[in-house]
């Protein structure tokens, strides 16, 4: 369990720095309330990890064999993927690369706030906080690893690990996300991802033997 729990936590953690729903969280608590952002976006953020969590569990029910290779398979490959953007990345691309992903960001959340009235609930923001984060993160490739993890390892570790991971990186986005997303190095992000993927495949490909 506390391997899981470690896998889930450190992924996540490295992951979702500098990903959209952090600069969600980031955006959205420039204008809401902090705590009802953090509240909405760790919600959502949990469900998704739950709901993955099945998933991964719903996997583990086919064959053992199939399993561990595909989830060598999936590590290595995230991981190998990672480690060429991040050489292939330079500092003109890092810095677009960012612009891009808060722009988007910043798009959701500029189109969520004209179907909301001018005048918000607390529900309303948290409302908001939680569907612009589940919609995100659905199809990301947090999601797909948070499922692999599950597969194969306990599912109470992962889901704890990763919901810790998830509350880390929001609290880090609500509280000065604006101070410390100018100082994120997507290419560091990307090739410390990278390595931390190909490092599960191995330990995953280690266990098998």
């Amino acid at each position: 369990m506390l391997a899981a729990f470690t896998a889930g936590l450190l992924l996540i953690t490295v992951s979702e720095l500098g990903d959209k729903t952090f600069f969600i969280a980031m955006i959205l608590a420039m204008h809401h309330s902090r705590k009802l952002v953090f509240a909405g976006v760790v919600a959502a953020l949990a469900a998704m990890t739950i709901l993955s969590v099945l998933f991964g569990q719903a996997a583990s029910l086919l064959p053992k064999t199939y399993i561990h290779y595909a989830e060598i398979a999936l590590f290595i490959a995230f991981g190998l993927k990672l480690l060429y953007q991040a050489m292939k990345m330079t500092a003109k691309a890092e810095q677009a690369e960012m612009m891009e992903e808060i722009a988007e960001a910043q798009a959701a959340v500029e189109k969520a706030e004209l179907q909301l009235p001018k005048q918000k609930t607390p529900l309303s923001i948290l409302i908001e906080a939680f569907t612009l984060t589940f919609m995100a993160e659905w199809g990301d490739r947090t999601q797909i690893a948070t499922i692999t993890l599950a597969a194969g390892n306990n599912a109470i570790g992962v889901t704890i690990g990763a919901i810790l991971g998830h509350a880390i990186c929001a609290a880090i986005a609500v509280i000065g996300g604006k101070m410390i997303a100018g100082r994120i190095s997507e290419r560091q992000l990307t090739f410390a991802g990278g390595c931390l993927f190909l490092i599960f495949g191995v330990v995953a490909a280690i266990e098998g033997v």
